[in-house]
């Protein structure tokens, strides 16, 4: 909270009535410019608290008409009414004057970014631009000037886009970003002058506007060119960089935007007419969020109805000044929304500050919140000052408004009000005084007997100051003085130039310490009648890397540990210096403490999702507590404020000790003293108590106790003491130590605070104890249950609960997503709107459940009403709904016609029978479609005809049975035997027919029935000795077939018989099977017999029979024949022996590869592969042999493929090849390579073919066995001789065309050969040779040799008729011969 200080400006005598303000952007220089009818127009400067600067005072006989800073440097530029534009220095005073160039009024002065440009414009429309030098003086001529024919009202120019962050650029850079490396490389090449110009270049383009409502834009070069045309004048123009947009208001209070172009142009995004106050562009209009905000004064904080806003002024907080003398102010504020990326924004109205006059301009700058309020007669600063508060000695200070303070001694004694005629920035209490300071005087005031008297004050220009005792202690550089009330300096203490400035004080019981400017802390003991220093100045910088300038230095109460807050860098974290060992202790607010020996699951989770917008205020410590264990402090980050407790001991370092949201209508922390916290209230608002008596300010102290001391307020000092120290050694997780702190302890509240610590520090074990010792037995056995929750969170909610800690219940259950027992929580607390949001949201499973609870409790309370909706929720109206309602029969009925259901139709049905009423509760129960009422009230009315209608109609069971009663007990049998037969009741039905002797109803009935009402007719039948079929067939269909089969057998059924033997199977009885087969066999039904003996397990009598009678055996017969292996009912033998007879069977009638499957099984493979290959079914041969693995399986697969055609299927030739080679048959393999060597030589005359065949004939023979070593070597002879005749007839064919000679040589040898034709054909020498010949033109002698030598295979004939048939290229003889 902030309130703000007036300081009237030291206005000269000669200055009038203010009209212009303008705040320097960077200084806290204002500049006013007054007009008066005796002196013309003034200009002045004043500084931040009024002071007159005389060296920059004006006077002109005209009046000055714009005021304009220059960004950077203390220069002010004027325009007055004469044309003439004036810089003023300050604090100099010197004047330079522009050269004439204006002849009408000045109205248009503005800045460029950096102010190296000065644009300048008057009332007839004549635009400069000026350019000026690094003193801020202008260098000639106005580089543009332009004349636009109206006059100019608005200027501004287009700011260049942020340079990018060189660290920035350098990280990606390294990162392996190549924009960024190129980025940061040009950057470079600029800064040394070697490549172009940095980005930070000023941008030199900006827009202005004329009173006729144009816009008009200004390039680098001076060319302008129109821009927009709007139909009012242009009263404010703005410039958004993030978007590259412009703004413009225009006088009929219409806001515009549009987008520029690179070229220049613009193109409209939005028009909109405000309504009434609103903020600067960028942030009340957000484009984001397309919001606007109406704002108005409130009348309960001072304001007047009819009160008028005069003017506006925004930085960060938006102020108004009003008609009579005020000035409103409202701050934004941002509050977290339900989406994580979104925030709402809201404005809070402050209570005002009341000026002289009516207000007529505010103007914010400096950038110290500093703001000009204007009105007819003066003007006024006000200087924004955070609300100033301390506490110590159970005396607390408050201040309320500039020179005032509320000083509250106690809780229950009402508070002193202190007014002094100083503005006050500081405030000190001990327990006998008061001392405020305005940074210039101090004023010392006593407290005695409920009254504040000023006993000293003392000029003083110290900033900081601290109070101990009788001693006031201030700073000045490098030493802190001690003083009197009076100001008398009783001592120094130094400083050196090293240690720095003291810029901190901080006083703790009996010590002080001290915060230099270079980051050195010092700590003095005052215990003594002289400060000594407790310790040497150390350097903060050797023990925090980085560190930046101290924001805080506090001590604790024995002056061992220090605690530290870093400002001038982003820090989330809090120091702690122990001054004894020398060791600095820090906790990250982000990360928890340092990892160490001792683990806090607390500490490690992340508080906040932005660090870089979190803070922690000045910590408190307790100044009773001289073991120095517990402090705390403010943590926010935007509108969430946390309060933070730590314990800080030598051992240990920092542990957490509690994290709890600020309370509600308080406004900050004021001290820690065990037990309570203290906090100061806000200036309105639920928490701001009335004033005591008249004239006594508001409380404005506010206590509350510490969470371990809830109940325990009053306590002595031994019990709180004890609780202290059971709370440190809990935190530690040090039990023996926390249980020896409270052994002693008997009260039962001690006990029960200790139970809600530890339902914040979540320990059951400790809890268990603490409820014993209270004697809770009810809180103790439901904790006891509820260690069957798998979640210690539900646990520790079920002692929260017992405890009355419910808001900590509900937090747990909800962390833990125990929305069931949240549920339940709600439920039983009564917050039914909760309870239902849960259920719908996150526990559907229980939805209903709630809606019923609900309903119940409603109805308690005697809303029937809503009780009723929720019953209809909860789909238990159909009960609930008539049983509230049964009191108020009309409502009751009312409801049963609108819902029109039928369970409550028959419910409402069943009422009206109990009360006599029988037509009505027909046509309910008829609504109801309750067809057994129906006939069951029919019956009962003597209306059986009807009742029979509707059961036969609806064929509803229940009232057919009811009515097949009826006919019953009238001795109606055949209409009785009807309905129960329609009633499926059929056991009463076979009852009557057998008592009534209806013997064909009876068949048909027990058909239908159950197995022992079958059983019961079927002896009813045998019993009376006629329709024996029927009962074979009952006994049957009930599954008694021995009993069936008998009486079939004794009565000769031989029909029923046979429907008999369908139904059996291996499970029946085998001499059964036995008797039913020789019953088929006598019967010539052998396929049937045949079944019934392998059933009965007697396959050699079956597969004999199948013999016998030649019955063709399936697949289906084969395989039930064939016993398992697994079984043991046969031997091995006896099982192989009945394979093989049953593959016999199958191989008889022709059924090739049952028997090869049968053969198979019996593992016979050679005698499955002999039938096999009776069946010619190639591909399954030779994929038996491929998983047979026998030699002679092999063997019999390649004999059985090479009797097929091989020569047109590879494949088979590749198998044939393959099998003899996996069967070892060389000497079959070298045969069946001959063979292929002959089909070659024979079909195709291909000799090099046959020859490669023949050369593998020659390898397998030669590694074949023979039986005979003689025969062996007499067919390798053969063979190699028949390989040479071959190799020497290709060695002619391949040298005729090279030399023909050579190959007739070779040709005629070879038809010396004795036994030519055993490898080569005669006729193909023959041809060869009449080859030769022709191709050497003799063709002569191809006459002769064919004359001489006749050619059995007619070779040559076909050469001397031009016939060609060798396979290669030889070109054929010229056919003219």
């Amino acid at each position: 909270m902030a309130v703000y200080f007036d300081h009237r400006i030291e206005a000269p005598p000669s200055s009038g009535v203010p009209s212009q303000l303008a705040w320097h952007p960077r200084h806290p220089i204002l500049a006013v410019a007054s007009s008066s009818s005796t002196s013309g127009g003034n200009v002045d400067l004043f500084l931040q608290q009024g002071e007159f600067v005389e060296s920059c005072h004006l006077e002109r006989p005209d009046q000055a008409t714009v005021l304009r800073w220059h960004p950077m440097k203390p220069l002010l530029v004027l325009g007055w009414e004469s044309g003439e534009v004036l810089l003023l220095s300050h604090p100099s005073g010197e004047q330079n004057p522009l050269p004439p160039t204006h002849a009408a009024p000045i109205t248009l002065l503005e800045w460029s970014c950096s102010g190296s440009r000065l644009v300048t414009g008057d009332q007839m429309g004549v635009l400069a631009v000026w350019k000026l030098d690094a003193r801020g003086r202008v260098q000639g001529t106005p580089l543009v000037k332009r004349d636009y024919g109206k006059a100019l009202s608005c200027c501004i120019f287009r700011a260049t886009p942020p340079a990018e962050d060189m660290a920035v650029l350098a990280r990606a850079a390294v990162g392996g970003d190549e924009r960024a490396l190129d980025q940061f490389t040009w950057g470079r090449e600029g800064k040394e002058g070697r490549g172009p110009k940095s980005s930070l270049q000023e941008g030199l383009v900006f827009y202005v506007s004329t009173v006729d409502g144009k816009v008009h834009s200004v390039d680098e070069r001076g060319r302008t060119a129109g821009l927009l045309a709007l139909d009012s004048p242009v009263q404010k123009l703005f410039y958004l960089e993030k978007r590259e947009a412009l703004a413009v208001v225009t006088e009929s209070l219409t806001l515009s935007q549009y987008t520029l172009g690179p070229e220049g142009g613009a193109q409209e995004l939005m028009k909109v007419r405000p309504l009434g106050l609103i903020q600067v562009m960028e942030e009340v209009w957000d484009l984001e969020r397309d919001d606007n905000y109406v704002l108005s004064l409130d009348e309960a904080l001072g304001f007047q109805r009819g009160e008028l806003i005069n003017c506006v002024s925004y930085c960060k907080v938006l102020a108004a000044g009003t008609s009579l003398g005020r000035v409103a102010m409202w701050r934004m504020m941002l509050q977290p929304s339900n989406s994580r990326t979104e925030s709402r924004v809201s404005w809070k109205l402050q209570t005002p500050t009341e000026t002289e006059g009516n207000v007529t301009q505010l103007q914010w700058g400096s950038g110290l919140n500093l703001l000009a309020v204007g009105s007819v007669s003066s003007v006024l600063i006000l200087l924004e000052h955070v609300m100033l508060s301390h506490f110590s000695q159970q005396v607390a200070a408050v201040q309320l408004a500039p020179s005032q303070l509320s000083v509250s001694l106690s809780a229950e004694e009402p508070p002193l009000a202190l007014r002094t005629h100083i503005h006050i920035k500081g405030v000190c209490v001990t327990a006998n005084s008061v001392t405020v300071w305005s940074g210039k005087q101090v004023i010392v005031y006593e407290l005695s007997a409920g009254a504040l008297r000023s006993t000293g004050g003392f000029q003083c220009d110290s900033q900081v100051l601290a109070v101990q005792a009788d001693n006031i202690y201030t700073v000045e550089p490098n030493r802190v003085q001690v003083r009197t009330p009076q100001g008398t300096v009783k001592q120094l203490l130094a400083f050196s130039e090293a240690e720095g400035n003291p810029v901190l004080l901080s006083v703790c019981q009996t010590y002080l310490a001290v915060g230099t400017d270079t980051a050195h802390v010092k700590v003095f003991d005052l215990t003594r009648r002289e400060a000594k220093a407790h310790c040497n100045a150390k350097n903060l910088t050797e023990l925090i890397p980085n560190l930046g300038a101290l924001h805080s230095v506090k001590c604790n109460a024995s002056g061992s540990q220090v605690s530290l807050l870093v400002n001038g860098r982003p820090d989330r974290k809090v120091y702690v210096y122990d001054v004894e060992m020398d060791t600095m202790l820090h906790f990250d607010f982000f990360m928890g403490r340092p990892l160490s020996s001792l683990s806090q699951d607390i500490e490690r989770r992340t508080w906040y999702p932005t660090p870089r917008w979190s803070s922690a205020s000045t910590p408190r410590w307790d100044h009773l507590e001289p073991a120095s264990t517990v402090f705390f402090f403010f943590f926010s980050s935007q509108a969430d404020v946390s309060v933070v407790t730590f314990f800080c001991t030598q051992e240990h370092g920092l542990l957490l000790h509690d994290v709890f949201p600020k309370p509600p209508g308080l406004q900050g922390l004021l001290a820690l003293h065990v037990p309570h916290y203290f906090f100061t209230r806000k200036g309105a608002g639920e928490e701001m108590a009335p004033p005591t008596t008249a004239g006594r300010p508001p409380h404005m102290v506010s206590r509350r106790p510490m969470r371990d001391f809830v109940g325990l307020e009053g306590c002595e000092k031994s019990t709180r003491d004890a609780m202290l120290n059971f709370s440190f050694y809990l935190t530690v997780g040090n039990m023996d130590g926390a249980f020896r702190s409270i052994k002693l302890i008997k009260s039962v509240a001690v006990w029960e605070n200790m139970a809600r610590m530890c339902v914040k520090n979540r320990r059951l074990d400790v809890a268990r104890v603490c409820l014993g010792n209270m004697g809770n037995a009810r809180a103790a056995r439901a904790l006891r249950e509820a260690q069957a929750q798998p979640q210690a969170e539900a646990q520790v909610a079920v002692l929260a609960v017992q405890l009355g800690m419910l808001e900590e219940a509900e937090k747990l259950y909800r962390s833990c997503e125990r929305f069931d027992l949240l549920n339940q929580f709600y439920q039983a607390c009564g917050r039914w709107q909760q309870a239902l949001e849960t259920a719908q949201t996150s526990d559907r499973i229980h939805l209903r459940s709630t809606y019923y609870n609900y309903g119940k409790h409603l109805e308690a309370m005697g809303d029937r009403t809503l009780a009723l909706s929720y019953y209809e929720k909860s789909d238990t109206h159909r009960f609930e709904v008539p049983r509230m309602l049964q009191d108020d029969s009309g409502s009751l009925e009312v409801y049963v016609d609108k819902m029109k259901d039928k369970i409550i139709y028959k419910w409402w049905a069943q009422y009206l029978e109990s009360q006599a009423d029988m037509d009505a509760a027909l046509l309910y129960y008829e609504n109801a479609q309750d067809y057994l009422s129906l006939v069951r009230v029919h019956c009962y009315l003597g209306n059986i005809q009807k009742a029979s209608e509707i059961a036969n109609d609806t064929g509803n069971r229940a009232a057919s049975y009811h009515l097949a009663r009826q006919y019953e007990g009238h001795q109606e049998v055949k209409q009785a035997v009807h309905f129960y037969t329609r009633a499926q009741a059929y056991n009463n039905a076979i009852r009557l027919c057998k008592e009534s002797g209806l013997d064909d109803q009876l068949m048909n009935l027990a058909l239908l029935s159950n197995p022992e009402d079958m059983m019961e007719a079927a002896c009813y039948y045998e019993e009376r000795g006629s329709h024996m079929d029927r009962a074979v067939v009952l006994y049957h269909k009930a599954g008694h077939m021995s009993k069936a089969l008998e009486l079939a057998f004794a009565t000769e059924q031989f029909s029923a018989l046979q429907l008999i033997a369908e139904d059996l199977d291996h499970t029946s009885d085998p001499s059964l099977l036995t008797r039913c087969s020789d019953f088929f066999i006598k019967h010539s039904q052998y396929q049937k017999a045949v079944e019934l003996l392998v059933a009965a397990k007697k396959y050699h009598e079956a597969l004999q029979l199948c013999v016998d009678q030649s019955l063709t055996i399936t697949e289906d017969l084969a395989e039930s024949m064939t016993v398992a292996k697994e079984t043991g009912e046969l031997t091995e033998e006896s099982r192989r022996e009945l394979l093989e007879r049953i593959a016999d069977c199958c191989m008889r009638q022709g059924d090739y590869h049952l028997a090869t499957k049968k053969y198979t099984q019996a593992g016979n493979k050679l005698k499955a592969m002999r039938v096999l290959l009776k069946s010619g079914d190639t591909e399954k041969i030779v994929f038996f042999a491929g998983v047979s693995r026998q030699k002679e399986i092999y063997i019999m697969a390649g004999n059985y493929l090479q009797s097929l055609d091989w020569r047109k299927n590879p494949d088979i030739m590749k198998n044939i090849i393959g099998f003899y080679t996996k069967g070892r048959a060389l000497d079959l393999l070298a045969g069946f390579y001959q063979a292929c060597a002959q089909e070659e030589i024979d079909d195709f005359r291909d000799y090099e073919k046959a020859l490669g065949a023949l050369s593998e004939a020659y390898k397998c023979l030669s590694k074949s066995k023979e039986r005979s070593p003689g025969e062996q070597e007499t067919r390798l002879a053969q063979l190699q001789h028949r390989v040479t005749l071959v190799k020497r007839f290709c060695q002619a064919r391949r040298v005729c065309d090279e030399d023909p000679g050579e190959a007739m040589s070779l040709c005629d040898a070879l038809l010396e050969e004795p036994e030519l034709d055993t490898a080569v054909r005669t006729g193909d020498v023959y041809g060869l040779i009449v080859e030769i010949h022709c191709q050497q033109g003799r063709f002569q002698q191809v006459g002769q040799t064919y004359t001489h030598h006749p050619d059995p295979s007619n070779t040559a004939h076909h050469w001397v008729h031009g016939a060609r048939p060798w396979p290669n290229n030889t070109v054929a003889p010229n056919t003219r011969c």
